[in-house]
């Protein structure tokens, strides 16, 4: 089942789950997934970088590489937007086509904070070069798990083997990342919808269940957001 538009047709959603490391938006997005399909949505889960024979293969370049090289921020950059081209093109794209509600565990949003908020790109032009890779396409609604720095990054820290390039980053780093987040949030409230993330799973599961149901029920009867 897809979401209705006026005449009948049915039209996709894409859904973005963001925070910083350790927020627990990849648990969350599996429980979204089966939620979602218990009331009879088409759903894709997905993840960025990756979701396509050669994103995944960029994201093992950025993520869990062994080389000692370091990768510049505006290499970093380059390889995630190039990724993104074809998980939107090939991926999400015709998924939201045919009706689908896409979760992607990351998107654009993760580009401004990672790239331009910490690592100080200028945000102009990664809005820019995000739109040339995405072909304009927008999540219609952002699902924002927010966590304290020192909270987060000791979930990621105490389980060592899911450990990648960005855990090792000093805190700092990951402290612009979080704040990037939140003024991302505040410049669009109604797009990116804020959920506490230092909670229990259980407690979280159920509150972004009711809330993201909810919400792509009312999509039936309005145009999606941008």
């Amino acid at each position: 089942m897809g979401v209705r538009k006026k005449g009948g047709r049915s039209r996709g959603l894409l859904i973005t789950l963001e925070g910083p490391e350790g927020s627990g938006k990849s648990t969350q997005i599996r429980y979204l997934a089966q939620a979602l399909r218990r009331s009879g949505y088409s759903v894709v889960q997905t993840r960025e970088p990756g979701g396509t024979v050669v994103a995944e293969a960029i994201r093992q370049i950025l993520l869990l590489s062994s080389s000692r090289e370091p990768i510049t921020p505006e290499a970093e950059s380059l390889l995630i937007l190039a990724a993104r081209s074809p998980h939107v093109t090939h991926l999400i794209a015709p998924s939201v086509r045919r009706g689908a509600i896409v979760l992607c565990d990351r998107f654009s949003d993760s580009t401004l904070a990672y790239q331009g908020f910490a690592r100080g790109l200028d945000l102009t032009w990664l809005q820019t070069a995000n739109a040339v890779a995405t072909k304009g396409r927008n999540p219609d609604l952002t699902l924002l798990f927010d966590v304290p720095v020192k909270v987060g990054l000791a979930r990621r820290r105490s389980d060592s083997g899911k450990q990648n390039r960005l855990d090792r980053e000093p805190e700092r780093f990951h402290r612009s990342v979080r704040r990037g987040f939140l003024t991302l949030a505040a410049q669009a409230p109604r797009r990116i919808k804020v959920f506490n993330a230092d909670r229990s799973t259980q407690e979280i599961r159920a509150e972004v269940a009711a809330f993201v149901l909810g919400w792509v029920a009312k999509q039936r009867h309005k145009p999606s957001l941008r």
